[in-house]
């Protein structure tokens, strides 16, 4: 009964940071799972069963609080769930380990612009309300697809910073449009293992107590997004994204740090990312009327109009 009390905890934190920041539901739950002992493709099956419920109640809630662009959603919702499909069988039967320090490497150096960039500039307004193209998302989706069935979890460290990068889009859309697709990928991915696996050490009351917890943190989370200033969720999301993916570099083969070392290293990027936020923190305070999140959507809803209202010389011939 403890373990299963410590699991459901652990996966109403997982959800209220994943449904806030737009990632790190399938790594914190699936790490969990490894630690105790579970294989890597029984786990990751877990924590997709689990998903199944906790991203449509995430998605439901996002929606409800404005947060949701279903452009962006349909446009990588099926190449995602078609790569979480090929992911999950691909993990049933081999391991993909070997390029985990390669998409690791890619996120970090993503992680460390989305930081900088929101931290000092605030969000991008340049090609804000730029529309996401299908020839951009479809890649984006199969690639994060096929990484977050593979590793348990990667549909929002790809998607999110790589959205986010693009600047056409502000934070809170991009999150909950991430989290709402989610949904179908944990679809794809458990039929995925199920086809490959059957129920093969799925511990069905590990799925129900990460489930439990994460629906109720899902609606929280929507909430927060939907207040928490664009600034301050860009220098979050970065600082998540450095951490997440230096700490999967540290762990990896092609490295060997001490123990001693990785514990600087940890300490130095917390500390860099708490002095980020505060920074952001500040410049919002200082400028909250075309900082908040009402006054981006605004400005991103104001450029799309413009984008589809023909000019006065088009209209008349």
């Amino acid at each position: 009964m403890r373990t299963l009390v410590l699991i459901g905890l652990v996966g109403f934190a997982a959800q209220l940071v994943d449904g806030s920041l737009g990632m790190a539901y399938g790594v914190t739950t699936t790490t969990l799972l490894l630690a105790i002992g579970t294989n890597p493709a029984a786990a990751s099956a877990t924590v997709h069963l689990a998903e199944i419920g906790t991203t449509l109640v995430s998605g439901v809630s996002h929606w409800r609080f404005g947060n949701v662009d279903w452009k962006v959603v349909r446009r990588i919702a099926l190449p995602g769930a078609i790569g979480a499909f090929a992911g999950a069988t691909v993990l049933s039967h081999l391991s993909t380990e070997a390029a985990a320090p390669v998409m690791a490497a890619i996120l970090l150096a993503l992680g460390l612009y989305i930081l900088v960039r929101f931290t000092f500039s605030g969000i991008p307004r340049e090609h804000l309300g730029k529309p996401l193209r299908k020839r951009f998302l479809s890649p984006l989706g199969l690639v994060a697809g096929f990484v977050d069935a593979t590793g348990g979890g990667g549909w929002g460290p790809v998607g999110t910073p790589a959205i986010l990068a693009s600047g056409r889009l502000e934070p809170r859309k991009v999150i909950g449009s991430i989290d709402t697709s989610e949904f179908i990928i944990a679809v794809a991915a458990s039929l995925g293992f199920l086809v490959s696996l059957g129920s093969q050490g799925i511990n069905f009351a590990w799925v129900g107590a990460i489930l439990v917890g994460g629906v109720l943190a899902a609606p929280l989370a929507a909430w927060l997004v939907r207040h928490v200033p664009p600034r301050l969720l860009g220098a979050s999301v970065g600082g998540l994204i450095i951490l997440t993916n230096t700490r999967t570099l540290l762990r990896a083969d092609l490295v060997d740090v001490p123990r001693p070392a990785q514990t600087v290293i940890y300490t130095f990027i917390v500390v860099a990312w708490a002095a980020a936020f505060a920074y952001s923190l500040r410049e919002y305070l200082r400028d909250r009327d075309l900082e908040s999140s009402d006054a981006i959507s605004a400005l991103r809803e104001e450029r799309e109009r413009a984008t589809k209202t023909p000019s006065p010389a088009v209209a008349a011939s």
